[in-house]
């Protein structure tokens, strides 16, 4: 059974925002001539990242409920500049839309197991094209 990763998605007020931020990163990257790849960068190196790679995925929180995740498909620990170990989380570029689930904020990333992961909406098509403000007000109801 895969383990997946919990963060916070600062800067980002919708699943439409991180799409986009995604798509932008991929874009640079492709003009810059680098590998066409997305990642997270973290602090902390997950020690349980065999149990991760391949079938975990990472889950967004945004505004206050799990809302997307993405597959993580490698973690790569390495040394910045100023000589701080850090850990980038690759990602599939594709985002996958989830039941929301209400979560309080917390700092760095935390484990989620497979069984406390909300599920994917699957044909959730309705729901997707839904204005963000609506799918919010919904959720801050218990509606979602």
């Amino acid at each position: 059974m895969a383990l997946n990763i919990l963060k916070l998605c600062v800067g980002c007020d919708s699943v439409e925002d991180l799409e986009a931020w995604v798509a932008h990163k991929l874009d640079e990257r492709r003009r810059n001539g680098e590998p066409v790849e997305h990642w997270h960068t973290t602090r902390m190196v997950p020690s349980r990242g065999a149990e991760i790679i391949g079938d975990g995925s990472l889950y967004w929180v945004i505004k206050g409920s799990v809302q997307c995740r993405q597959r993580i498909t490698d973690i790569r620990p390495f040394t910045d500049n100023e000589g701080i170990g850090r850990c980038r989380i690759v990602l599939a570029p594709e985002i996958v839309r989830t039941r929301w689930q209400p979560r309080r904020p917390f700092q760095g990333w935390r484990y989620l197991k497979a069984e406390d992961a909300p599920a994917d909406l699957g044909d959730g098509a309705a729901l997707a094209e839904m204005p963000p403000k609506l799918r919010q007000e919904l959720a801050e109801l218990g509606l979602l």
